[in-house]
């Protein structure tokens, strides 16, 4: 089995690279930057591939050329994280800026399709293919202020939703939401002026009360329900209400 994940160079995503490597899973991993410290805990497993997911066109090069097939086994069961993903622009619309709009609906919808169509389309034999996009409760809840990150992470559940009524052999998709994370993205709303964010207060709170899970403890259940003999059971779920195994 192997993984492909995106944004591992921090926060959950570094936790999700960290706990699949631990299982001694070989990660193939994208992101802007590199993570050299879990290059050092785990020599020989990790890849780790430069790109920009807010560039479309250099993600549909990358896999036009191939590389994917080059570094992920076409015959062996592999996994899918799309973990990476952006909050900005917050605040609404008239505010957020059409170069803004581009790069999060790139980065948080069209590269988690582009890798979920291309990872089944390298598929071979009865190689099972499963496909966790990083969901959130933004995704089904309506936020002022939040409307565009609201709507794409919505678009990752329809996506979802719609794939398992594709009904592909040997393909386990997901869209899950792994709760509120004490992450640098949970800083980005604390620093966000409230009058761009109206409910910014209770956010503050959920870290003035601890009430935030650790990217390590959110990854630990992400990667055991991802790998549980019911994954893909619930086509958008969250990890709250999961009873894995």
């Amino acid at each position: 089995m192997h993984a492909l994940l995106t944004g591992h160079s921090r926060g959950l995503g570094e936790a999700i690279a960290d706990t699949l490597l631990a299982r001694g899973i070989p990660v193939l991993a994208l992101s802007r930057h590199g993570n050299p410290v879990l290059a050092a805990r785990h020599p020989g497993l990790l890849t780790e591939v430069a790109l920009d997911l807010a560039d479309g066109a250099a993600l549909e090069r990358w896999l036009a050329e191939g590389a994917l097939a080059r570094l992920l086994p076409a015959d062996a069961p592999a996994l899918l994280v799309n973990n990476a993903g952006m909050l900005q622009p917050v605040g609404a619309p008239g505010e957020q800026g059409a170069a803004a709009i581009l790069r999060a609906v790139t980065v948080n919808v069209a590269a988690p399709l582009m890798l979920a169509d291309a990872l089944i389309a390298q598929r071979q034999g009865s190689a099972e293919r499963r496909i966790l996009h990083v969901s959130s409760g933004a995704a089904r809840s309506p936020y002022a202020g939040w409307s565009l990150y609201c709507a794409t992470k919505a678009a990752l559940d329809h996506h979802a939703r719609s794939v398992a009524l594709d009904g592909l052999a040997g393909v386990r998709i997901c869209s899950l939401a792994p709760g509120v994370i004490d992450t640098e993205m949970q800083g980005q709303i604390r620093a966000t002026p409230a009058e761009r964010f109206p409910l910014k207060a209770r956010f503050e709170q959920l870290k003035q009360k601890g009430e935030l899970s650790s990217p390590a403890a959110a990854a630990g259940k992400l990667v055991a329900y991802l790998l549980s003999a019911g994954y893909g059971s619930e086509a958008v779920a969250d990890i709250r209400t999961l009873v894995t195994g």
